[in-house]
């Protein structure tokens, strides 16, 4: 979800307290093209978060500071939403932060690649968690000049290949990738060739070097992409409830890594330069400084909203917690993200003053 070659490292406005009750957000719920026009909806979940499991505990409330209007007006906002339950987290707490000031957000569900292009066409200011990116960076950013790097989100993501943590206690070798071929029949389903494993991955638009490391490591798996992250958990869970076997890609933060522990494959050391060229990868992934791009025109334009998604900054753990509401409790990612802001002024404040 998130470039196959290496990560890049990345490194204000007056005073305005949050209201704690924001006017609602527009949100686009169909599919986007760069080129096209939000449509004017209730926000919803995205497909990707149609899972079941117990609600989490509820986060304690707290009242937010009292408004008062920014210095300069907020504009428009249009917010990718890329099709993951982390990055809707980031958009939802976002999308109450800004509403709260005067912005008016429009949500775009559209995939990670696609939004880029968006800061060429004008139809997209803000992608509010990339995953690496360096050949659009480079593109975008450098050549181009159309968007802007705004800085870490303050998650750090971790792609690999996963086992349900069954498979770990009866075969306990099998996180050692060497050992992947002697468990190959394991994972034979119908999809897959005789004698093959199947390795299954999620949207192909994510970040994966998953074929070529099949390729390059010799190992007798072929990959089936599941579609969506909602895909991925719910062949994870089903493994582990019924102790079939699987192998897949996932990645954190993510908050079903608390319902079920998945156990990290060792795949060859990633070390700076190995996955340079995605057609030799044979390392495992490198941590990921998440971070925020935006148009270089939402910068010039709109420095309330820019200022706001520049100062935007937290946990895995926050955003996990954001996660497990609009998946478990079924809410809304703008429902989910007021609640949060309601109940972390003193975070909030930080990225308003």
């Amino acid at each position: 979800m998130h470039t196959t070659t290496t990560v890049r490292r990345f490194r204000r406005l007056t005073l305005v307290p949050i209201a704690a009750a924001a006017a609602l957000a527009l949100a686009a719920c169909g599919g986007e093209t760069v080129n096209g026009a939000a449509s004017s909806a209730a926000p919803a979940t995205s497909a990707a978060t149609s899972t079941d499991s117990a609600a989490p505990s509820e986060a304690p409330s707290s009242e937010a500071p009292a408004s008062s209007a920014p210095a300069k007006p907020c504009g428009t906002v249009n917010m990718a939403i890329n099709g993951w339950v982390g990055y809707e987290a980031n958009a939802g707490v976002l999308n109450e932060v800004l509403t709260s000031l005067g912005c008016k957000v429009v949500q775009k569900d559209i995939d990670e690649n696609t939004a880029w292009q968006g800061f060429q066409t004008g139809t997209i200011d803000a992608i509010v968690e990339n995953w690496g990116k360096p050949d659009l960076e480079k593109k975008y950013i450098t050549d181009q000049k159309v968007a802007v790097n705004l800085g870490p989100s303050g998650n750090t993501g971790i792609i690999g290949w996963f086992v349900p943590p069954w498979m770990k206690e009866k075969y306990p070798d099998i996180t050692d990738w060497n050992n992947l071929n002697k468990y190959a029949k394991l994972f034979n389903t119908p999809e897959v060739g005789a004698g093959q494993g199947q390795y299954s991955s999620g949207d192909p638009t994510f970040v994966n070097n998953d074929t070529a490391l099949v390729k390059n490591l010799k190992l007798n798996y072929k990959v089936v992409y599941l579609g969506s992250e909602a895909a991925l958990i719910e062949g994870f869970r089903k493994a582990e409830k019924n102790k079939t076997p699987f192998i897949g890609y996932f990645y954190s933060p993510q908050w079903f890594l608390a319902e079920v522990p998945l156990v990290k494959v060792d795949l060859p050391k990633w070390t700076e330069g190995c996955d340079a060229d995605p057609k030799t990868v044979a390392c495992d992934y490198p941590p990921y400084e998440l971070n925020k791009i935006v148009s270089s025109k939402l910068v010039a334009d709109n420095p309330v909203a820019a200022d706001v998604i520049k100062k935007f900054t937290w946990t895995n753990d926050d955003q996990n917690e954001v996660a497990k509401m609009i998946t478990l409790d079924k809410m809304s990612r703008n429902e989910a993200g007021k609640k949060w802001v309601e109940a972390n002024p003193d975070k909030v404040k930080a990225w308003i003053s």
